[in-house]
């Protein structure tokens, strides 16, 4: 009560205990509330169960109504100081590639880099990161999201290296794929295919198109590569309070992309075996177009 009456002093601050079926039904009728709507895929059967029964003993004139996507929806879209906040967070980001880049050397394990990395972002000003670090060498880097082993890293094997940083609650989400030493011709090929499907995606992306032809703008320089069965996830996902929410780029989506929505354009290519690449930026949709917001360097092959 202390901490709410100080963060938010042009509220009213109303002090409720115990089960949400003890005090719901009658703070709703203190408001003349007639129906309440409920998030439908974050709240339990049972919850939802114990709350109609609660109503229906009390006598309240009370309907609960489900919704689907309406808080996401509201947060898709960024406001200019939530914009603010996550341009913080992906400079943030950049700065801390930079040192990542000179902290992966040869025989340092994926724990050890992905720690540094950790320990940067906290001492830079990040807030707890909105995800673990993913530090990913050889047939590691195959896993989408691989989580940091003992593993050293070896020469000429690609390393995928995955940062988010938070500041003022908001995330940002980076990935680079590096390489120690000569490439090989597989590491060439595979990122040069990774890179132009990314940059297609940055330049071809509009307003009003949906979640779904905006993956399918990179996938199609995948897949005519004949490298589309090892995309395995979608083109990218929302930033914002969390790493990963509204709106979704990827198959099926019916999302709108429009001004204001932040997310991320990570295409990326795994085989099994040998590793795999991921190039990600964090952009927003701005005068209808795509606007990148990371400035991290890409290897130039």
């Amino acid at each position: 009560m202390e901490q709410a009456r100080s963060e938010a002093p042009e509220f009213k601050i109303i002090h409720i205990k115990g089960d949400i079926a003890n005090w719901l039904p009658q703070l709703a009728s203190d408001f003349g509330f007639k129906k309440i709507g409920f998030e439908a895929n974050h709240i339990p059967f049972a919850t939802y169960h114990h709350l109609c029964k609660a109503i229906s003993d009390t006598h309240h004139q009370l309907q609960l109504v489900p919704t689907n996507g309406l808080v996401e929806s509201l947060r898709a879209i960024k406001e200019t100081d939530e914009l603010e906040s996550i341009v913080e967070a992906v400079k943030l980001a950049d700065t801390t590639l930079d040192y990542a880049k000179s902290i992966v050397c040869l025989g340092a394990t994926e724990k050890e880099i992905a720690w540094e990395i950790e320990k940067f972002l906290r001492e830079k000003g990040s807030e707890p990161v909105p995800f673990d670090i993913i530090v990913a060498s050889g047939p590691n880097s195959a896993l989408p999201h691989a989580r940091p082993s003992d593993r050293a890293i070896l020469q000429g094997e690609p390393v995928v290296v995955d940062i988010g940083a938070r500041v003022n609650g908001y995330c940002s989400d980076l990935s680079r794929t590096l390489c120690l030493g000569k490439k090989d011709k597989t590491f060439a090929k595979i990122y040069d295919i990774v890179l132009g499907a990314q940059l297609t995606a940055l330049a071809t992306i509009g307003a009003g198109m949906s979640g779904d032809q905006a993956d399918l703008l990179a996938r199609t320089v995948i897949e005519q590569a004949s490298y589309g069965e090892a995309f395995g996830h979608g083109l990218g996902h929302g930033v914002g309070l969390e790493a990963h929410e509204s709106p979704r780029l990827g198959h099926n989506s019916s999302d709108l992309l429009i001004d204001g929505m932040v997310f991320t354009i990570e295409p990326g290519i795994y085989i099994a075996g040998w590793g795999g690449i991921r190039i990600e930026d964090t952009v927003v949709m701005e005068n209808s177009k795509v606007k990148t917001l990371a400035k991290a360097e890409k290897l130039n092959i």
